[in-house]
């Protein structure tokens, strides 16, 4: 070992900028030199054989190889290492001893979408899954039919599920989230909210970025964030003007989200500097705008204002919660609640925030699930990838049906739903939890809201 070189490294992790308009970036020769460097280190250390799918196949392929070690194994199967990183980025926040700043300087899951974005701007994007991406198009179209593309959405439909899978890939088994009948911000602007003036933190001013899954998907979550903030003091606004660019990110399309962060920063800009702080209502879309964006456009100056004014929905209540205090007439939540802390909530070193939130209701049982769920975007639903990720969500599913809470939540609503479907998967006979939902609508719940 070099003089003065570690182990494995106790400083806080850091992250590169993306140098994503390098040309170099895309060049694949370069990029498997690179899969080739960090994998070899992988297979001497195995921390993350059991994070991901990602992990158990490369160290297969090693062990399976004529040498047992990366030399034997064909460059060309290093995409089914690529194929299943999810970008929950738990290697790199919780596992790996070799982030930067030490020197080997190991970020896999941006490997993982280098990767990905030179595949994807040599071959293009897969149709279905850019379509999938359109989540804001795709839901303008399904709102006025909304009680038919539901019914013939859910997983139970025989009918029309075989239809789906066939013509997108989509497992006929998966269950999938309904669109609403009216957006979150409909909604909001409907129906005007009090800030309670009584309340020990009245004075702060939010803008509640709405995100596409709870405009589009569950509005509820947006309501009860609403609601509670309101409750507490806080004036409220709701804005929108674009998605988060999550879906693009997941297929490498980077210029895709730029233009994402651009369009949003912009739109946030004049709030911020009335002094209203962001919220995010998805775990997914906090990180993107608190972490993501700033290393794909640094030097945007609207990008890093947004990026330090932001706040994850659960990390706002609890902010509020030490330094005001939180405004009286919460009630205990009958059958306790089971909290799964979300990959990209813990991605954002904020600590297990959604827990402390739940913890703050009286006298209720609040149970933690610390692992991914498997879901990973469109990873949960696909035919291809959704084998991977019941089986990676399986050691979740099997400790949410143990603790029979009668409430599953998470700050991913997707994983919420997908843990449900494995919990059914693994015992039909269990009890089933109620709606999975988001934290912050235990909250309301808590409070009568």
């Amino acid at each position: 070992m070099k003089e003065g070189m570690k182990e494995g490294s106790i400083e806080a992790p850091t992250r590169h900028k993306l140098d994503w308009q390098n040309p170099d970036f895309y060049d694949m020769t370069k990029i498997e030199a690179e899969l080739e460097r960090v994998f070899d280190i992988c297979h001497g250390c195995r921390r993350c054989f059991n994070l991901c799918d990602s992990f158990p196949r490369l160290f297969d392929m090693i062990d399976a190889a004529p040498t047992e070690e990366l030399d034997s194994v064909p460059k060309e199967r290093y995409g089914e290492v690529v194929e299943a990183c999810t970008l929950c980025d738990m290697c790199f926040m919780t596992k790996c001893p070799y982030v930067p700043p030490h020197e080997f300087n190991l970020d896999f899951p941006h490997l993982m979408l280098r990767h990905r974005a030179a595949e994807t701007k040599a071959k293009g994007r897969s149709f279905v899954q850019g379509q999938l991406a359109e989540l804001d198009r795709n839901a303008a179209m399904a709102r006025p039919v909304s009680d038919l593309v539901n019914w013939a959405s859910k997983a139970e439909n025989q009918l029309t599920r075989p239809v789906l899978e066939l013509a997108t890939g989509i497992d006929r088994n998966a269950a999938l989230p309904a669109f609403a009948k009216r957006t979150f911000t409909a909604r909001a602007k409907a129906n005007p909210i009090l800030t309670d003036r009584t309340a020990p933190s009245f004075g702060r001013k939010a803008v509640i970025y709405a995100t596409c899954s709870v405009n589009n998907l569950r509005p509820d979550t947006g309501m009860a964030a609403r609601a509670v903030l309101a409750k507490n003091g806080v004036e409220c606004e709701v804005a929108y003007p674009a998605c988060c660019g999550m879906p693009h990110l997941e297929s490498g399309e980077i210029g895709r989200v730029a233009d994402q962060a651009r369009k949003v920063a912009s739109h946030m800009k004049p709030w911020i500097e009335k002094g209203y702080d962001v919220i995010a209502l998805t775990a997914s879309c906090a990180l993107m705008l608190k972490f993501e964006w700033p290393l794909i456009l640094p030097d945007d100056p609207d990008v890093i204002a947004l990026s330090k004014a932001t706040f994850d929905i659960d990390q706002y209540v609890v902010d509020i919660a030490k330094k005001e205090g939180l405004a009286p007439g919460m009630n205990p939540v009958e059958g306790g609640v089971t909290i799964h802390l979300a990959c990209h909530a813990r991605a954002q070193n904020m600590g297990p925030k959604g827990a402390e939130m739940l913890r703050l209701i009286p006298d209720t049982k609040v149970q933690v699930i610390e692992r991914c769920s498997g879901h990973g975007g469109t990873f949960g639903v696909m035919k291809e990838t959704r084998p991977s990720a019941m089986k990676i969500g399986k050691p979740v599913a099997q400790a949410a049906i143990k603790q029979a809470s009668a409430h599953i939540v998470s700050e991913c609503p997707l994983a919420a739903i997908h843990i449900v479907e494995s919990m059914k998967a693994l015992n039909p006979d269990a009890p089933r939890p109620q709606d999975p939902c988001h934290p912050i609508e235990i909250v309301a719940k808590s409070y009568g809201l």
